[in-house]
Formats: C-alpha cells, structure tokens, sequence
C-alpha cells in the first residue's frame, strides 16, 4: 500500500510539473507575440538619477540638472529616433501631437517646484508607479496657493520612456524622496510644518519615508502624510515578477522584461509596463510591512506621523484590504483617517455588479472599535444617487451619517485606483471634454465600433479617470492640515 501511494505522489508531482511547464511555455509565447520594441522601449537614459548617486547629487539644484540630462538624452534617444510612419497625433513621443506632455509648458512629467515668499508651510508630492508629478498636479496647484512651498518631484525612471522603469528600483525612489524631503526642510525653515503627499507607489514610499525615520534614520520631521491609493499592498503576482525579469536576459526572450507593451498614447503615464516596475513595488511593500513588524513588536506602531488616506473600495491595482490591516490597524492612536470610497449602490445598478463587491464596507463599520477615524461616502439609500458621509470616530462602536451635498454621477458604478487624486476638472482624465482640442482628452473616451480590434482593452477605456468627490477629498484635507499644523490643536 505504501508503495502504491508513493507511485501516485510521484504521477501527481510529475503531472503538476508538466502543467507549471505547460502554462510556463504558453506565457512565453504569448509575451513573445507582443509588438516589437520601440525606441521608446530601447532607450538609453544613463543620466538617470539613481540610489547610489546620493552623495554627490545632494540639493534639488544638483537633481534638476541631472533630470535636464535625462531630458536631453531623451529627446536624442527617443523623439529624434520615431520612424516617419509613426509620427501621428496619438503618440505620446511624436513631437508636437495632442499626446506630447513637451508640447505644453510647464511639462508635469518633470518636477515642479512652487515656491512662495513666506510659507506657512511645505508639501513634497510623490506620485505613482509609471504616472508623473501630473497625476498631484490638482494637489499641487491648490497647496501652492494656499501659501505652501511645493515641490512635485519626478521619481526616477518616470515621466520619460517606459524603458526607465525596467532597470530603476525603489531604492532609487526612496533616494529621491529622501533629497527632497531634506531640500523641502531646508527652503520652508525649521518651525514650518513639513507633509508627504503620496499617490499610489508615492503613498508607500512616504509611509517608508515616515517609518524609517522611526527606526532612527536622520530624516527631517515631517507633520502628516496625505495618501491617495496608496500601494500597501500589491497583487500577489507582482512576487513572481523577479523570476520573469532574469528571464528576459537570456537571448530570444527579451520580451518577457514586459507585462504590457501599448500604443504610448496617454501624455503623463506610460501604458507598456515593465516587469520590474511590479517587482519594485512588491519589494516595496515588503519592506513596509517589515518595517511594521520591526516597530510593533510590542503592540501597535507609536510615534507615525498623523496619516489622512483616501482609497477606493473598488481597486484593481493595490489591496485595499491591505490598507486598512497593513497600515492602519497597525497604527497607535495619533490622528490617523481613513476615508472609503464606496460602490454606487443605487438598486437599479445592483444586477450589473458581482455580488461579492459588497462586503469590505460592511466588515469595516462592525466589530471592535478602531484606532483610527473611518469614513465611507455611500449612497444614501439603494433608491438614491445622494451621498452620504458614514463615519466612525476613533474608539467608537457606532456610526453616524452627513450630507455631503454630492452624488454619484448617472455613469458611474464606482470609483477606482487611478481616479482618486484627480479632479473632474481636469483637462485630461477629467469629466469635461474641453472645447479646444489642443490635447488628448482621456476622461470620457468616446469610441464605439466593433470589439476586437483596438490594442487598448475595452476594460482601460470604462475605467473612471477623475474623482466625482473630489470637492469631499479637499475640504478633508484643508481640516486635516489644520489639525496637524504646528497649534492647529
């Protein structure tokens, strides 16, 4: 008997392996049928500010200009270099066309610095993985004349070719947020309150940022972090990702460096997808939660700056699961707020969506109370568009519900991971088409036609691009601003 079931584990065990092979030669394949390399994808950007470049590039003087050397390798390696036939007004690096971010000044794919005579404070903006300090820009233009000194900071490998994230790491980020931080602290003075804005992959490396200096790096001060989806937790896919990048080296598969190679159309954020983009942000959030432990070993967190997040329940990028027990459950009481972005869950939608989208708010608003304030903007009722605030005040068993004087818009089921920071004024992702078409419009993509034969998937061009509550997201963080300034308690 022992050696009959020694022969089936050996028939499973062989029968697992040939299907991992099976599935692993079917990927390979499909990774090779995706379009051939552009320049784009080919580039070589040796300017690029990295980690180890620390002690000699030290002020943002010293970084802008080796971001103008990316720049310049840039339009040499990558716009100089687009063949004839593909010169159109779509292509992102076609010199001049409704998708080229060089064809408006200032350029949001690079850093912007806002600064003001006597600021009442500071703000250093991070944005997310393969976006560019666009996707802060409503951020930094509303801080900026509320009297902050602003610095939106392109991280490495960002805002140029999608070839610059598949040799950059978070480690290089963490560099550039560091030099920023401290460039920030040194331009506002010492007895000005210093925040971290972080969106997305930013959020994580803010939330890195604070805790290290909790475990005694010499890091300035900060006073808040502000976190708009912020990556706490990625797809646990993303941890596979290493294996398919040292793959990409060997001769033949040099495909396999990408997730995702697409027509460059959209100005601030790359649509190709390098493999090791995911990889850095798992590693990332690796290091995060690690961190978390290092720090709790006795019970919660203690000394976390205060942290105002604001994140969609519906996320196809980062866990929001991981959101709440990852960070905020972690967390010593110190002002912390979360706010949730709800489903629209006006009944005349409910049959179109899956019926196991509904839970996370339920499990969030029941059970022990939270270290943390919680809120959700939810329907009012399932006969009502009307949004209300549900909140749940730290150390609370119960909640309570305000008008907010918004509604989900007749289109709309819910949010998502990128429409969190983004106004629907906006120009570009935002609700409006503007009246003059000097630019790609990405809002409302109105394009009908047969399935089947755009590159873009049908799924990219329904995702919501702006934030219907946005007029919510500010007026939060103005009272937590004022919470958390030096006497604002």
């Amino acid at each position: 008997m022992t050696r009959f079931l020694k022969h089936v584990g050996y028939f499973f065990a062989y029968g697992l392996l040939g299907t991992v092979a099976t599935l692993a030669v079917v990927y390979i394949v499909h990774l090779r049928g995706l379009p051939d390399a552009r320049p784009w994808h080919l580039a070589s950007l040796a300017s690029e500010f990295t980690a180890a470049d620390a002690e000699t590039v030290r002020t943002l003087d010293d970084y802008l200009e080796r971001e103008a050397q990316v720049f310049a390798e840039l339009k040499r390696e990558v716009y100089d270099k687009v063949a004839p036939e593909e010169r159109r007004m779509l292509n992102r690096f076609s010199a001049g066309s409704l998708s080229d971010p060089a064809a408006r000044e200032p350029n949001w794919n690079r850093s912007i610095v806002l600064p003001v005579a006597n600021p009442r404070g500071g703000a250093l903006l991070i944005h997310g993985l393969s976006d560019s300090p666009y996707s802060l820009r409503a951020a930094a233009d509303r801080l900026h004349a509320q009297g902050y000194y602003v610095i939106a900071l392109r991280m490495p490998g960002h805002g140029t070719a999608p070839v610059g994230l598949v040799r950059a790491t978070w480690q290089d980020f963490a560099a550039a947020v560091r030099l920023g931080a401290r460039e920030l602290a040194a331009r506002i003075g010492p007895d000005k309150p210093l925040y971290l804005f972080g969106y997305s992959n930013g959020g994580a490396l803010a939330v890195e940022y604070a805790l290290s200096r909790l475990q005694g790096e010499n890091l300035p001060k900060v006073d808040g972090l502000v976190l708009f989806s912020p990556a706490i937790g990625v797809s646990r896919a993303a941890a596979l990702a290493v294996w398919q990048g040292r793959a990409s080296l060997i001769p033949g598969l040099e495909k396999l460096a990408w997730t995702n190679v697409g027509p460059e159309y959209d100005p601030y954020k790359y649509v190709s997808f390098a493999v090791n983009a995911g990889d850095q942000a798992h590693r990332l959030t690796q290091r995060i939660a690690s961190q978390l432990a290092a720090l709790g070993t006795s019970g919660q967190v203690k000394g976390m700056p205060p942290i105002l997040a604001f994140q969609s329940l519906a996320d196809a990028t980062v866990s929001t699961q991981a959101v709440v027990d990852t960070l905020f459950r972690r967390l010593a009481p110190g002002g912390h707020e979360l706010v949730m972005f709800d489903i629209n869950r006006h009944a005349e939608a409910a049959p179109l969506l899956r019926a196991d989208a509904f839970a996370t708010r339920e499990n969030l608003f029941k059970g022990a109370p939270l270290a943390f304030d919680l809120t959700a903007l939810v329907n009012e009722s399932a006969e009502s568009d009307a949004v209300v605030a549900m909140r749940r005040p730290a150390g609370a068993t119960e909640s309570t519900r305000a008008p907010t004087g918004l509604a989900w818009p007749l289109d709309v089921f819910s949010l998502s991971h990128v429409a969190v920071p983004f106004s629907p004024t906006d120009p570009v992702y935002g609700a409006t088409r503007p009246a003059e078409p000097v630019r790609i419009y990405l809002g409302r993509p109105e394009l009908l036609g047969e399935r089947g034969l755009l590159t873009v998937p049908a799924t990219e061009l329904i995702r919501l691009r702006h934030n219907p509550f946005f007029p919510y997201v500010e007026s939060r963080t103005d009272a937590f601003l004022a919470a958390t300034a030096p006497g604002g308690k």
